[in-house]
């Protein structure tokens, strides 16, 4: 068994999308975000995360394969997600997660602060950064960690590199990242995550047969 630094507690104190999108809002209205840093930028920034996350949860339509997949699923599993209001790839990639994971009568979805968790942060770095969103999958049961993903969708994982690696100036980064994001739809997303839930959980259809796909 993988063992995770997630523990009850941690669930236990953890929001759901819906406290998260309310506390956002409650934040803004205060001209604050999460985390320590509430300057005009990191608010302007939380802003538009606002408006993305909207748009994300209106425009993002799970394909019939996915669903499939998502009613075969036999464990029960929570998504921990480590977020931050602030964070851009969140707010482009959380509303999608919790659309796939609400198909499934056995996948919750509980998301964390990741600068009020550096015990969980810290375990799960990409690169050597602390990168989000991050996806911890446990088995709801045991405890026991499934799996992760995160930050963000392997095609866009590789175009920030890219841009990194290349110095490109931040306004054009976010501009071109972002763009992406919209082009794509959360379909990079949803097709990782069809392979995904072959890792972590039994897939066995609504008749009682084995998935093809996951054999």
């Amino acid at each position: 068994m993988k063992t995770t630094p997630i523990t009850p507690a941690h669930l236990a104190k953890a929001m759901t999308y819906t406290q998260y999108r309310e506390m956002i809002d409650k934040l803004l209205a205060e001209n604050k975000t999460t985390g320590s840093n509430h300057s005009e930028e990191m608010v302007e920034y939380t802003r538009m995360n606002a408006h993305r996350m909207r748009r994300v949860e209106k425009t993002t339509v799970l394909d019939d394969e996915l669903v499939q997949l998502l009613l075969s699923v036999q464990t029960k599993m929570v998504w921990v997600v480590l977020t931050e209001a602030w964070c851009g790839d969140a707010a482009q990639n959380l509303p999608a997660i919790v659309k796939i994971a609400d198909a499934s009568p056995l996948i919750e979805v509980k998301l964390l602060l990741r600068d009020e968790n550096p015990d969980i942060m810290d375990e799960y770095l990409t690169n050597g950064g602390r990168s989000i969103p991050k996806l911890i999958a446990l088995n709801a049961d045991t405890m026991e960690e499934l799996g992760t993903w995160g930050p963000r969708p392997e095609p866009a994982q590789r175009l920030y590199l890219d841009m990194k690696a290349q110095d490109v100036p931040f306004k054009e980064f976010s501009e071109k990242l972002h763009g992406w994001y919209a082009k794509d739809r959360s379909q990079a997303l949803q097709n990782e995550f069809k392979t995904l839930l072959c890792n972590w959980s039994e897939l066995i259809s609504p008749e009682g047969i084995p998935v093809e796909r996951c054999s």
